[in-house]
């Protein structure tokens, strides 16, 4: 369930992705504006500590300078005082003062000129007039009025010459600088004024000249009475400032103004250009000292521009800003993923539970159907066909019910292909390991598709290599099924031609490959012939794998051989001894695969195209389940196709060898169990096809019988005669009793000769008897072309059992009966002698097939027909030493029967008194589970419920022997032999 959908039921509105995200937006755009507010607040903080150092810098340089003008003009009133007035006479006069203040005027650079005014009272005015040679004036250049005491100037550079003999103390302003100075020793400045040459703004410094004498700590009133006059400079503070700012960097990022703030309420510019308050937010005042006490100064430094926003403040927050949002972003969608992810889980779970109860449903649906499939094949596998294989039948109609038998166990298997699919999709498809024989398989196989390969008039053969073991350990049901289906494949794909299918070792063809590649260069080449080229295949024709010729088959056949001699004296590998690789390869010359639909050929439910379900039928899952088992048994399957040629199917499968010392009955069904009274027989083969001599030699050799092979009748007829009339063998004496001829060398002409050939030799001595003459026939259509004088006739495909009871009527040699099925059915009969058995079913056919399987070996059968009934009859004590329950069943199912007899036993054994024998009494009645349903659920379904074995419908006489084994000897029960 989705987040949205939890919010909605909490109502929880603030738990929501999309209002979360808004918040968060939100809450982004805010903290980027704070940062950048802080990142400008700092960058303004920045800025105004740079402007304050700018400030404090300039202010600084500026006092220093001003200071060291001061000095000079010190400097300068010590030199009047000391040539002026310590002097008599004086050594100092108005062209020595203008020389020495021109030539040392570069000390004094913020000054236009300096100048020097005698103090004179108004009693020594006119010996002072008398003495300098003209009038003191006033500022205005009038004759000076009479006051106290009198300051002209009486030595001035040559830049202020034209102060001379003007009156300092005639300005109010100048009058009052000069009685400040006098009285505190120090130089002191006039307010701002616009300097005559110039017109810059500047200022007058006057500075006391004192008489010799004066102590440090001198009262303002010695002060006075010590002064003889004063000195005085112009400063331009506006060149003063101006040279200043051009000496420093960032001067054009700043504007300085310098201002005399003695009165406060209304400041006086000195320098710069007078700026409105609040023109600009940022700026810095550094406070001047010129060393005049009754005046202040101050410095005021403010950008000329206001400060730029700096980058970092736009692009940092903007960055975080994209950041948030990336960051959002991703939550959002991971958020959203969330949801998304938590829905779909929501909706696997539900469809997982959709699944599992269909799961159930189908398990339940197929164990039904399987059920009801199997439970009609029980009555005509299980009853009618092994109660007729019972009776006295003659060498035909037992070939027929075998056939049938086998034909109906194969149909199970088809039945069984339906749920297989099933199985593969849930994964509980499991492998057997039991014992089996692989040529009785293939022989099965091969008879299912008899009627369908006559009918054809296509060749249908089998052949398994020598080195192949007899008995092999596996799953035998799997492997047949794989084997129907490529041959039913290939039968139902091929109209002409042979389909052949070969079992060899997988070491073995490896070798032959390598072999033949050495050999050759190459393995595999594909030569282009014509239409009427005969190939060394079984039926001449050409196939899609071309390594499988005649050559090579004749390399297989002589490296088995050489294989033999190898192990044969020496020790066997582990790896070799314990398992076996095979490979088989159904080859057919067919219509082929398109190479367009080679890759889905594995696919379930596809075929080539749709003309080929409409043509040929089927459903297309055949090979897919066949791929699926080969890999299972530890293979693979591939192929190799060319359209109109054939195709050629090859897998590998990795089994068991079976040790002599397992104890397992290799011949385990009628079809498996082949007669011993043809060996030693001889026989000729006449056959122009050696990969078909050789397969049919191998049904031969299976029979016991020694055969040589011939390519025209006259070689046959030549070999019956020659040699003193013996075959060549080892055996001298014994002359071929029978001449197997292949259609294609047979026609009315060479029949009638052949008998005629016979006769002669016979008459003449060169034979004792006539051989039987065996005529190897495709389709039974061929039969009225084949002659009168021909013996037999058999119609492929051949099977050793065929052939053998061929052999029986044409020889007159009756039924073979092999002593292994005394044997098999004397086992069996030891078990069962005497024992009383319970079958519990509701089918009254199931019940009659199972009494009847069961007394066939001496069993004493009881029978009902539901799980109530059984339970009236199992109360302990009880008579019976075993109990045949089926599963299905109305009213009590076997399992829930099952379970009430294992309670009952539970009940009866805590009851038993352990002194009467009571106990002893009280066994573990072995239950075994009998049902067509052949899911593994219902398997574990037995086991579970209490049950002790499990024996599928139809049975046959193998399994009931291993599942009655198991149980019935292990009780020891007297009389068991």
């Amino acid at each position: 369930m989705g987040l949205g959908t939890v919010a909605e039921g909490d109502k929880r509105w603030w738990w929501n992705r999309n209002v979360i995200m808004v918040l968060w937006m939100m809450l982004s755009v805010g903290f980027c504006i704070g940062l950048h507010c802080h990142m400008r607040t700092e960058s303004l903080r920045k800025a105004g500590e740079t402007l304050t150092s700018m400030c404090e810098e300039r202010a600084r340089m500026l006092q220093e300078q001003f200071a060291v003008s001061v000095n000079h003009v010190h400097a300068l009133a010590i030199l009047v005082s000391t040539f002026h007035y310590q002097k008599n006479p004086p050594a100092l006069d108005q062209v020595t003062f203008a020389n020495y203040a021109a030539r040392t005027s570069f000390e004094r650079p913020l000054l236009n000129g300096v100048a020097y005014a005698q103090r004179v009272v108004h009693a020594e005015r006119e010996l002072f007039e008398n003495q300098q040679g003209w009038m003191i004036k006033t500022m205005n250049r009038e004759p000076s009025p009479v006051q106290d005491e009198y300051a002209p100037v009486i030595y001035s550079q040559e830049t202020v010459s034209y102060i001379e003999a003007l009156d300092m103390m005639s300005g109010e302003e100048d009058r009052e600088n000069i009685l400040r100075a006098r009285a505190t020793g120090k130089a002191v400045l006039t307010r701002p004024f616009r300097l005559l040459e110039s017109n810059h703004l500047g200022v007058v410094l006057t500075f006391p000249v004192y008489l010799s004498g004066l102590p440090d700590d001198a009262t303002a009133e010695e002060r006075v009475k010590a002064t003889a006059g004063y000195l005085g400079g112009a400063f331009d503070v506006e060149s003063l400032v101006e040279n200043l700012l051009h000496q420093l960097a960032g001067n054009q990022e700043i504007v300085v103004n310098v201002y005399d703030v003695t009165n406060a309420s209304e400041p006086l510019t000195m320098y710069g250009v007078h700026l409105p308050d609040g023109h600009m937010s940022l700026s810095h005042v550094s406070m001047l000292d010129f060393g005049d006490p009754f005046r202040k100064h101050q410095m005021k430094c403010r950008y000329r521009k206001k400060p730029p926003v700096s980058l970092s403040s736009i692009t940092t927050p903007s960055g975080i800003f994209v950041i948030c949002m990336l960051v959002g972003y991703i939550g959002y969608a991971a958020w959203s993923h969330y949801d998304n992810v938590k829905e779909d889980f929501r909706k696997m779970e539900e469809l997982k539970k959709q699944a599992e109860a269909a799961d159930v449903a189908k398990s339940q649906f197929l164990a039904t159907v399987s059920h009801e499939i199997r439970t009609p094949m029980n009555g005509v596998l299980g009853s009618m066909l092994d109660m007729l294989l019972d009776t006295d039948l003659n060498l035909t109609q037992m070939d027929y019910a075998q056939t049938a038998q086998v034909c109906g166990r194969a149909l199970i298997s088809l039945i069984n292909e339906v749920l297989d699919r099933a199985k593969i999709e849930a994964g509980k498809l499991e492998i057997e390991s039991v014992p089996f024989d692989l040529r009785s398989i293939l022989d099965d196989v091969i008879s299912l598709f008899s009627a369908k390969s006559r009918e054809k008039g296509i060749e249908l053969a089998v052949y398994v290599s020598d080195r192949v073991p007899t008995i092999l350990t596996g799953d035998p049901g799997r492997f047949r099924q794989i084997i129907t289906n490529l041959v039913g494949n290939s039968v139902k794909f091929t109209e002409r031609g042979h389909v052949f299918v070969q079992v060899h070792l997988a070491e073995h063809v490896k070798m032959v490959i390598d072999a033949k590649t050495g050999l050759n260069g190459h393995a595999n080449e594909v030569n282009i012939t014509s239409a009427t080229t005969v190939f060394s295949t079984l039926s001449g024709l050409e196939v899609a794998n071309s390594r499988n010729t005649c050559e090579s088959f004749k390399m297989l056949l002589s490296h088995g051989a050489s294989l033999s001699c190898t192990f044969g004296s020496g020790s066997v590998p582990e790896s070799i001894a314990d398992k076996v690789t095979l490979m088989v390869s159904v080859e057919d010359t067919g219509i082929g695969i398109p190479v367009h639909a080679q890759d889905r050929v594995f696919a379930p439910f596809m075929q080539a195209d749709s003309s080929t379900s409409r043509n040929y039928g089927g459903t297309g899952i055949g090979l897919s389940i066949s791929k699926c088992l080969v890999e299972l048994m530890g293979g693979k399957m591939n192929f190799t196709s060319r359209p109109h040629v054939g195709s050629t199917f090859t897998f590998t499968a990795v089994l068991q060898k079976c040790g002599k010392s397992s104890g397992v009955d290799t011949k385990r069904s009628l079809s498996e169990v082949l007669p011993t009274c043809f060996r030693g027989m001889r026989a000729i083969l006449v056959d122009r096809q050696p990969v078909r001599a050789a397969v049919t030699k191998y049904h031969l050799r299976r029979l016991g019988i020694i055969t040589e092979d011939v390519r025209t009748i006259n070689e046959a007829l030549h070999t019956l005669s020659g040699q003193n009339g013996y075959l060549n063998s080892s055996q001298p004496g014994k002359q071929p009793s029978i001449f197997l001829i292949e259609k294609d060398s047979w026609d009315p002409k060479i029949d009638f000769h052949t008998r005629n050939q016979l006769l002669q030799r016979k008459e003449a001595g060169h034979i004792e008897d006539v051989p039987k003459v065996v005529l190897f026939l495709t389709t039974e259509s061929d039969k009225t072309r084949a002659g009168s004088h021909a013996d037999s006739i058999i119609v492929k495909p051949l099977r050793a059992s065929t052939i053998a009871t061929c052999f029986q009527q044409m020889l007159g040699m009756g039924k073979c009966q092999n002593k292994d099925i005394v044997n098999n059915s004397a086992s069996l009969r030891g078990l069962l002698d005497g024992k009383n058995i319970l079958v519990v079913d509701d089918n009254k056919v199931n019940l009659r097939v199972a009494a009847a399987a069961l007394k066939k070996y001496g069993a004493k059968v009881e029978c009902v027909e539901s799980g109530k009934s059984a339970l009236s009859l199992l109360q302990p004590p009880h008579k019976f030493d075993a109990c045949f329950m089926d599963v299905q069943m109305p009213e009590m199912d076997g399992f829930e029967a099952t379970r009430q007899i294992r309670i009952m036993e539970s009940t009866a054994y805590k009851e038993a008194s352990p002194y009467d024998g009571s106990v002893m009494a009280i066994r573990h009645l072995p239950i075994l589970a009998m049902t067509a349903d052949v899911i593994q659920a219902t398997y574990e379904e037995c086991v579970k419920c209490g049950m002790d074995g499990y024996v599928s419908k139809p049975f046959e006489e193998a399994q009931l022997y291993q599942a009655v084994a198991k149980f019935v000897v292990s009780q020891q029960i007297p009389g068991s032999s």
